[in-house]
This record gives structure tokens, sequence and C-alpha cells, in this order.
């Protein structure tokens, strides 16, 4: 359902705007702020546009009844002309779709050298538009499957525009919707040619938006990791923003991924992976220190292989916090809070082991919680402080975009750098400098790496 954005933002600022209710979770000597503003009631869930459909699923082929090559006029043809000899408004290069060619061929005539050479050009354009120009390999660590391909199919775009004839507007309905993208176009179009290297890396940040869905949904969380922050976004519009911890350069660097949240889990236990319980004796010391064990929340068990496993269970020293969020992935990636909350105030936050850490976690659990109607705000409330581990899943679920932009719109509303923490804008700047790839692929070949969360900063 579509309804219209300015009422719901409005609904957001009320709810979230007056300091009404402050509930204050203490216990031994840990403390978090539960809703510093006023808390949404139950049945408030707000109203948003529809959220995308998006999945790694198997692929929709292109519909055959609508062929690559179709039929084009001199006039549509021209459109297709203008639109490549403008596209470097979009950050894309003009002479990657062959304007010279296809210029030859309108000079003879519509017929079907035309016809290949137009459909050609628009395909690419399409591709580069809906999809991005960078090819996989270059995306480092980017395991998003884009929908726009099979939302978006090339012949039914290509029939649009030329029996509308509006070739030109309907290229332009690829963009992303996203208000940053309009952002970092804007700023293209205002940097002088001479200043080369800012030129490239905002076409690089732009070509990144294309890499997810055109439409990232009504209401989501989305979290750039060399920023360091978390969005909760309705309508394209910040609601609440968090500071956030991620995952150390190297092998436990954050991968970037679109996932959904199925439920909240208020006070969660933590398994401690074998590196620490075998690797640096944990094992045993639980089980020879029981008091010591106690007083850190652990128990453990040995199991008939000989080996042991180590449970810390909920309470104010567990190394997850008082929730994570339910975010079911092969990478084992999820968002949580962390005892350590001192660590928020440091200006390098790239200290975990993969994970997401979360600065006002219980704000942002309940909140999720209540827009997913899984929980009233009293429900959450009570949940939340019994102390017990509990899921709660949500009715509504909640896509969760991490992604990685070295320039961009900040929390304030200002365009900037960010570090590139992970060194992955080489490859990306590389491949749009080098000539345009055909037949790319849509999802990546590179390693799946389980993070195995030991919750504990990696670097100082």
């Amino acid at each position: 359902m579509t309804v219209n954005g300015e009422k719901i933002l409005m609904r957001f600022v009320g709810i979230f705007g007056a300091i009404a209710v402050s509930t204050t979770l203490a216990a031994q000597g840990q403390a978090q702020t539960l809703f510093a503003q006023d808390v949404l009631q139950e049945g408030d869930a707000a109203e948003v546009t529809q959220t995308p459909e998006f999945s790694s699923q198997e692929v929709v082929q292109e519909d055959p009844r609508l062929p690559l090559v179709q039929e084009w006029s001199v006039d549509n043809a021209n459109a297709l002309l203008a639109v490549i000899e403008a596209i470097g408004t979009e950050g894309l290069d003009p002479a990657d779709y062959r304007p010279d060619l296809l210029r030859e061929e309108i000079a003879r005539g519509a017929g079907s050298e035309l016809n290949t050479r137009a459909s050609g050009a628009f395909t690419w354009l399409v591709e580069d538009l809906r999809d991005g120009r960078t090819p996989m390999e270059a995306r480092r660590q980017w395991f998003v499957v884009d929908p726009d391909s099979d939302m978006l199919p090339t012949g039914e775009l290509m029939d649009e525009a030329l029996t509308t004839g509006n070739v030109a507007g309907v290229l332009a309905s690829l963009a992303p919707s996203h208000p940053d993208y309009a952002a970092l176009r804007d700023a293209l179009a205002e940097t002088p040619e001479a200043q080369v290297e800012r030129r490239r890396m905002i076409r690089a940040n732009m070509d990144r938006w294309r890499w997810l869905a055109r439409d990232l949904g009504g209401q989501y969380l989305i979290t750039n990791v060399p920023e360091y922050q978390l969005r909760l976004t309705v309508n394209n519009q910040i609601i609440s923003t968090y500071r956030t911890i991620v995952g150390a350069p190297g092998r436990t660097a954050t991968p970037q991924l679109a996932e959904t949240v199925e439920g909240v889990v208020f006070n969660p236990t933590w398994t401690v992976p074998q590196s620490i319980v075998r690797g640096e004796g944990l094992g045993n010391r639980v089980l020879n220190n029981p008091r010591w064990a106690r007083s850190q929340g652990y128990t453990a068990e040995r199991g008939a292989n000989g080996w042991i496993t180590v449970v810390q269970q909920p309470g104010p020293s567990n190394s997850l916090g008082r929730m994570k969020l339910d975010m079911p992935n092969p990478h084992a990636i999820f968002l949580h809070d962390t005892p350590a909350r001192n660590l928020f105030n440091s200006d390098n936050r790239a200290r975990s082991h993969g994970c997401i850490r979360v600065e006002r976690a219980l704000e942002l659990a309940m909140t999720v919680a209540i827009l997913g109607r899984g929980a009233s705000r009293d429900e959450a409330v009570e949940i939340s402080t019994s102390g017990d581990y509990t899921r709660v899943p949500v009715e509504r679920t909640m896509p969760v975009y991490i992604t990685y932009f070295t320039m961009g719109v900040d929390i304030d509303g200002n365009l900037r750098n960010f570090n590139d923490i992970y060194g992955r804008d080489a490859p990306v700047l590389a491949a749009l400098d080098a000539p345009r790839v055909g037949n790319r692929a849509r999802e990546t070949d590179e390693e799946v790496i389980e993070i195995v969360e030991d919750a504990r900063t990696t670097v100082g």
C-alpha cells in the first residue's frame, strides 16, 4: 500500500521527537536507557510504502516473448543517442555505448542494422543504470543479489520505451530512488572536470547505489560500514541513528548483505566459540572454577567426545549484551548489543569479529519488535527487563542493508568521504576506468566466511 510519505514522517516525529518516557534498566552496574523518546503503542506500527521482495534464490530468466532486439524508428534512435551523449551526468561514460556507431546507423535510416545497434546500446544502458557497471569480481565481499533485473526486465523496458516514444523517461526511471544517490549526482554536476580524483570517487559511490535494489522499501535498517552508523529509515527519511562497531580489517571484515530481521532476541545467550573454549582454555577454567564461572554467567558441559561446550547465560556481563536482531544468513552476521559501551566513543570502531554492535541497542530492539507487531510497548519493556532469554518473532519483517560507501551523506546531512577501512575502493575505481564488461555475473563466487563472533575487541 502506498501512502503519503510526509504524513508518515509526521507520525514518526510525534512518536520519537517528544521526550515522554524514560525507563532505565539497571542491573549490577550496567544501565541502558530504554526509549528516551515516546514509544509506539500497540497497533501503532507505521504505514509505509510497500517493501520490495528480494532474495538470494534462483534468478528469473528474461521473458522470451519480448526479444532484446526490437524495431527502432529514427526518432526513437535519436532520443537514445541524446541519452547516451548526456549519460555522464549519471556517472557513466558515453563512449561505452558507442554513440559514433549509433549515429552512423541513424544516418542510414531505419532497418535491421539500426534495430540491432540501438537495441544493443539500450540494453547496455539498462544493465549499467539498473544493475551497476562494476563487474562482480570487483565488488569485494558483496553478497547482495540485486532483484531489479527480475522486476524490470530489459525486454519489457525496451518495449515500453519504443511503444510510448519516451526512451529518455524509461531509462531515467532506473536511477536509484534513494536521496543519497541524487546528492552524489548533484555533487558530480558541481565538481569541475579538473578535479579528477573527486569525480572518480563520486562515480564509484553512485555505482554502489546501483548494486542495491532501486527501491529499498518503505521501512528498513541501513548501515554504512565505514561511517560506523546505523539508520532506521521510513520512506527514505531517517527516523533514528545509532553508532556501530564493525568488523576489523582482514578475515573478520563485515561483508555487504541484504537480509531480513525475522525476530528480536532479548537477553540472549552466547555460545562461546571453540577457538576460545579449547584454544584459550576457557572450558577447563569454567569446569574447574564454578564460583568464578557463575560470576561471569558461564555454564559448561563436556560431551561424549570430550569437547566442552560453554554457554554464557543472559546477564549484565553477557558478551552479546541485552539483545540481538535475528536475521538468518550464511555468514552468521547479526546486529547486537555489547556490555563494552564505552567503545562507541572511539574514532576507530572497526573492532569486532564481523558482527555489528549497536549503541542504544535495547531502544532499537524494542522499536523493531513494536514496528514488527511482535510485541506491544508494555510487553517489550517487560520482556527486556525480565532477564530471561526471549525470542520475539515479528509479523512485519524488516530489511537490513549492510552497505559500504566511502563517499555519501552523513547523519548530519553533509556529503563527505569516509575512510576506506577495508581497501574496497581500488577494484571499483579500476573497473570504472577499464572497458565495459558484458555478460556480468549477478552473484559473487567469493568465499562465504561464516563469522564466529567471539564478541571481543580485535584491535586497540
